[in-house]
């Protein structure tokens, strides 16, 4: 009996009608629904190749300025749905109809700038063909006068970088991936898209490109770690990897001028190339999966290669802390910032840290050399309030403290005495930025500071805290706890006798009240033994009061 007050769709009615047009079915509100539930009448007039032309002309032209905007994109976005509902009859069609694919892809020969909800409604129409017709599609790409150039020509769209990101990973069939990747890779895809993180482009080329090459990279890398021995030559991960190509990118990011965008950007791409770990969910770092022998030493080896191609331009990387790109005055609570650290630095700080992660001695010699450190202690302290670069230049400081020695600096240990020849980056630290004598200065500095009238703590000094104690620690226990002892024993004894003082009375004193619990003790700590109140221990509150007592 219920089968008597089941609605019927109005789509089947409209379908009945001999002069039905492709608008009206649009109109109604449920042909989303028919379409993606596979109603038969629907979709095979939807099927046939003249209405699959007028949904593709929906999607790739621009709806007229005459048209208010509250419908501006309606037909345009039902079109695309209608495309990508995964129907097999049309993607059948849509799929196998030249016509109809000359149509669709004759949106890369508009001119830019593609209009960005189009285009987004384009790639995502296209990557439903990359991913159920592959073998055709891929076909006709090929086929096509430079598509790949008609691509980066409009790769400042949004939707177009999705596009080509489509390209590498919605193959899936191990030999077409190949395929694919070998295709993309004899086009120069890698190079072409760094030729455009070039001041000579727009930003949004940079932006988009560097991103290209930075998914590029890590979808490789995960392809390979899921797959392990039978993972394929990857054609494109092994062009990022090279040398050369790292050496193209730098040089485009110097030798043209110096663009912050450029900069960021590029640096963006060697961070993704220096990456030694393999990327956790978002918000649970502790959850990163990981590494295999086999996955360790394919990083290795890329690592290696790109520390080789940064090597001869570390002095252009230390110019940049020194000389970055003109900014102009900034204005803030504390005052003006003459001129601001900017983008461009903080990132330098950055690849500085991921590349002492290495660990890479002929590269601990040259920032040694080029007295890396003295550059960023000196920004360290004059921007007392950007917590950020504060961040990273602690983790290059950490880093070099608890860096094991190489098998090539054990060698030189035997060999020399001289700890600049067998602990580069230690004695950079210790003796030619006087990290010490610096802390103890800070310290005195920001006491006075703090006593004056309308004084405070400085901005930096928690990170002050967090070097002086890494310092400690590592002194202790670390890897090159005698070596640290070495510097500190070998300061002048007036320093010796600061630095055991300011161990033993301020900075105890700091780290205990960092340690102190707010409220005097955790409450969680109490033991209902210890509560005098006991009478309201262990209340049976019901299910309904609980209830209450949440909603409240």
């Amino acid at each position: 009996m219920f089968w008597k007050f089941a609605t019927t769709s109005n789509i089947d009615t409209l379908l009945e009608k001999e002069d039905i047009t492709l608008q009206e079915l649009m109109d109604d509100d449920d042909v989303l629904q028919e379409c993606k539930g596979q109603n038969t009448k629907l979709v095979d007039f939807l099927s046939k190749v003249e209405v699959m032309e007028e949904l593709v002309s929906y999607i790739i032209t621009e709806p007229s300025e005459d048209t208010d905007d509250a419908v501006k994109y309606k037909y345009p976005n039902v079109a695309c749905e209608l495309l990508t509902s995964d129907a097999p009859q049309m993607n059948d069609v849509l799929g196998d109809t030249e016509s109809l694919r000359e149509k669709l892809f004759s949106f890369l020969d508009h001119e830019p700038i593609l209009n960005p909800l189009l285009a987004s409604f384009f790639s995502k129409v296209v990557g439903i063909l990359l991913s159920r017709k592959p073998e055709p599609t891929l076909d006709y790409i090929k086929s096509r006068p430079d598509f790949l150039g008609s691509v980066l020509k409009h790769l400042g769209t949004s939707a177009i970088m999705d596009l080509l990101l489509r390209l590498v990973t919605c193959v899936e069939a191990a030999d077409l991936r190949a395929q694919v990747l070998s295709w993309l890779n004899e086009k120069n895809l890698v190079e072409r898209l760094i030729a455009l993180i070039d001041p000579s482009q727009d930003e949004d080329f940079h932006c988009n490109s560097a991103q290209s090459l930075c998914d590029i990279i890590r979808l490789s890398r995960e392809h390979m770690y899921t797959m392990q021995e039978s993972a394929q030559d990857d054609p494109l991960l092994n062009t990022l990897e090279r040398k050369e190509t790292v050496q193209l990118l730098l040089k485009h990011m110097f030798d043209n001028g110096v663009s912050e965008s450029v900069t960021i950007n590029g640096i963006s791409v060697l961070l993704a190339l220096l990456e030694i770990r393999r990327p956790a969910p978002f918000g649970f770092p502790e959850m990163a999966p990981e590494l295999t022998q086999l996955d360790v030493e394919r990083l290795a080896c890329g690592v290696s290669k790109t520390l080789h191609g940064l090597s001869d331009r570390l002095p252009d990387f230390h110019n940049l802390l020194k000389n970055p790109p003109k900014k102009d005055v900034m204005s803030c609570t504390f005052g003006e910032l003459k001129p601001p650290l900017g983008n461009t630095r903080l990132h330098v700080g950055k690849l500085l840290s991921a590349i002492l992660i290495t660990n890479t001695h002929n590269i601990n010699v040259q920032l040694s050399e080029l007295q890396i450190f003295n550059a960023l202690l000196d920004l360290f302290f004059a921007y007392e309030y950007n917590n950020f670069l504060h961040t990273q230049v602690v983790q290059c400081i950490q880093t070099v403290l608890g860096n094991a020695r190489e098998e090539q600096e054990r060698k030189e240990e035997e060999d020399a005495e001289n700890p600049r020849k067998v602990a580069p980056l230690l004695t950079h630290l210790f003796e030619d930025c006087r990290l010490i004598q610096r802390i103890l200065d800070a310290w005195e500095d920001n006491r006075i500071h703090e006593t004056e009238a309308g004084g405070h703590r400085k901005g930096n000094m928690g990170h002050l805290t967090l070097i002086t104690n890494h310092i400690i620690e590592n002194m202790e226990k670390g890897t090159n706890f005698e070596r640290i002892r070495q510097f500190i024993e070998g300061m002048p004894e007036e320093d010796q006798g600061r630095w055991q003082k300011f161990v033993t009375e301020p900075l105890a004193e700091i780290n205990e009240k960092n340690s102190r619990e707010l409220g005097g003790h955790n409450p969680m700590h109490f033991s209902s033994d210890d509560d005098g109140d006991s009478d309201y221990r262990d209340i049976p509150f019901t299910s309904n009061s609980a209830q209450q007592v949440s909603w409240d």
